[in-house]
């Protein structure tokens, strides 16, 4: 039962959100649309990120709306300095940059996902959930350009897959093809929940926390 001294709508929150946005309006509409939400709630907004690694660790919201275009230091670097702060947090970068440089440093940096600004409301709801839920959601424009980039470098990745069985190998390029846990779960004929345990020993060998992160590793020269 709730707690009389809170509105019934704070009962219900099973996601916090952060948003790192310094254009008012913007800030405004992307608040409202949490509120407006059933199960999400904004606890912080930042119209810099300067103020953002300052208040954000306050709040240890889920996930953090980012922009990329801040005033002073960039959304790309705050990405990296809020991850070092919370490592648990889900950083959503949501910019008008599509370019490929943009797009791999913020995912280089620690964002799980990466959409653009003309997404839809209820698609940027959708993406909060999927990135809660350890996904990396991507605008199909940026999700070709992340293909296309992974598919040019794939070069002999002996040596970062030093130590993976051969299955983990194979999850691991599927991967980097662009697949998700489901699709990779069909492609190899097992099990979904199979497919999450070998996911999970994969980042256990890389060191790392996310598919974006052992991506990146993978394909790193």
């Amino acid at each position: 039962m709730a707690s009389p001294n809170l509105p019934d709508k704070m009962a219900d929150v099973s996601t916090t959100v952060a948003i790192v946005e310094d254009h008012a309006d913007v800030c405004k509409s992307w608040a409202q649309l949490l509120e407006e939400t059933p199960g999400y709630r904004c606890v912080c907004t930042c119209d810099s990120a300067e103020q953002a690694l300052r208040d954000i660790p306050k709040h240890k919201p889920d996930v953090v709306l980012m922009d990329l275009n801040l005033p002073g230091m960039s959304g790309i670097e705050c990405t990296e300095r809020l991850k070092a702060k919370l490592p648990e947090v889900q950083v959503l970068v949501f910019t008008v940059y599509e370019d490929s440089e943009q797009i791999f440093q913020a995912l280089q940096a620690g964002a799980s996902g990466y959409l653009l600004k003309r997404t839809p409301p209820e698609r940027l709801i959708e993406a909060i959930r999927e990135v809660k839920a350890g996904g990396a959601p991507m605008t199909p424009e940026v999700a070709i350009k992340v293909v296309q980039s992974f598919r040019k470098q794939r070069t002999d990745k002996a040596s970062t897959a030093e130590g993976l069985t051969q299955r983990e190998e194979q999850i691991l390029r599927l991967l980097a093809d662009g697949y998700v846990t489901k699709e990779i779960a069909s492609k190899l004929g097992i099990a979904f929940f199979t497919a999450q345990n070998h996911l999970k020993k994969i980042y256990e060998k890389l060191h790392v926390h996310s598919r974006t992160e052992a991506v990146i590793k993978y394909l790193k020269p």
